[in-house]
């Protein structure tokens, strides 16, 4: 009821403070205009892809908001997949979790979404980023989310399994960040830790060839049903589903 209410005052608010803006901020030219720490990537067809998600903004007022990489983005089938749920992609290829952090407000937050879910850091480990600056750009987003809408419900994603030989990583880089995903969620009430590497792996720990396309990174729609699956019961929890 709570949420509800900061939810629906949110809205009102943000409607009556000021004129819609006609596209979002481009990123910045100026490495010190960043927010956050590590790893900065800012393609042109970063900022189209924003565009084109920004004409559907009023119409995705109150989503289940998808936030993160191409991860996220190669999810086309998610309204499919979870009929019944309200819900916006907003995964961008490439990106590492500094780019979602310059444009959560914008892309996730003004949405006013009824929860989060978010998956970042994969492309961190691509660029070699220490962990601990992929984890407090994470932190970051979850306290912006806390100030912006009060009490939302966010579910984090450990990143899922990888052997993409053109772009390697540390399995053990991955598993400590994936274990400080996973702890983020114990001082935080409204905070939802979601087992992907678990749910994607095989009992070594590498991809399950099932849920993976050729390049052993991106999920194939098997893969994407599983990870649905995995957060059904979270949803139900939450009354999302």
């Amino acid at each position: 009821m709570k949420h509800a209410l900061a939810l629906l005052l949110a809205v009102l608010f943000s409607a009556a403070a000021a004129p819609a803006a006609s596209e979002p901020t481009p990123y910045p030219e100026d490495p010190k205009a960043w927010p956050g720490q590590g790893v900065i990537r800012a393609f042109p067809y970063m900022y189209e892809n924003r565009k084109a998600a920004w004409a559907k903004r009023a119409e995705r007022q109150g989503s289940v908001v998808f936030a993160g990489d191409s991860l996220v983005g190669r999810w086309t089938a998610l309204a499919d997949d979870l009929p019944g749920v309200r819900v916006a992609n907003r995964g961008i290829g490439s990106e590492p979790s500094r780019g979602l952090l310059f444009r959560f407000q914008e892309d996730v937050l003004d949405l006013h979404p009824k929860a989060i879910v978010m998956l970042t850091g994969t492309n961190d480990l691509t660029a070699r980023q220490d962990i601990r600056q992929t984890l407090a750009n994470i932190v970051d987003m979850l306290a912006m989310a806390e100030r912006a809408v009060p009490g939302v419900p966010i579910v984090l994603c450990t990143l899922p399994p990888r052997a993409d030989p053109k772009s390697p990583v540390d399995p053990a880089e991955l598993n400590a960040l994936n274990q400080r995903i996973a702890a983020l969620a114990d001082e935080r009430r409204n905070v939802f830790v979601l087992d992907l590497h678990a749910l994607l792996a095989d009992p070594d720990g590498s991809p399950h060839a099932e849920y993976f396309t050729e390049d052993r990174l991106h999920m194939t729609p098997a893969g994407q049903k599983r990870w649905r699956d995995g957060l059904l019961p979270i949803f139900k929890r939450l009354n999302i589903a």
